[in-house]
């Protein structure tokens, strides 16, 4: 899977676009070998499976140094709008909490994904030098079993950039 982010690419980048990880046989044959012309995967050769891309909810923390509050919210606008798939993000000036849904093959591609978010957008989106210091990923059905069962935090919303 690529996702590419819309608008330029940052100085110093050469296409960089977020990627899940491969794994199996065709891991080192380039993209278009195993796309088709018309875009789509080629077909599982015969008895082998191709394993489908499945919604992952992610929840990414950061935290850092004190930054002012107003910068901070521009800059989750801005990364919002770079990453149209976010959800809701939650701030203060020394942390902030990102969420979100990202298909992806396994849990694995969708952590790769999540764990570069924060980086790959940083001088895009002007966001604080923070660290990550927190990763959830659970997939679609955990996440409403656990919203039916009255844990895990509420769905997101509203959606958007709030303070907490």
């Amino acid at each position: 899977m690529r996702r590419g982010r819309p608008g330029a690419l940052p100085r110093g980048t050469a296409e960089r676009a977020l990627t899940s990880v491969r794994a199996g046989d065709d891991a080192d044959r380039p993209d278009d070998e195993r796309t088709e012309r018309n875009g789509t995967a080629p077909a599982a050769p015969e008895g082998e499976r191709r394993e489908a891309s499945r919604l992952w909810h992610i929840t990414l923390s950061v935290s850092g140094a004190e930054a002012p509050l107003k910068e901070v919210r521009r800059s989750l606008e801005q990364l919002a709008h770079d990453h149209p798939f976010l959800l809701t993000s939650r701030y203060a000036n020394d942390h902030a909490e990102i969420r979100y849904w990202e298909e992806a093959r396994d849990l694995h591609d969708a952590a790769a994904v999540a764990l570069r978010l924060w980086g790959e957008h940083r001088s895009t989106a002007k966001l604080p030098p923070w660290e990550i210091v927190g990763l959830e990923v659970i997939d679609r059905e955990t996440y409403h079993q656990r919203i039916a069962e009255g844990y895990g935090p509420p769905p997101a919303s509203p959606v958007g950039v709030h303070p907490y």
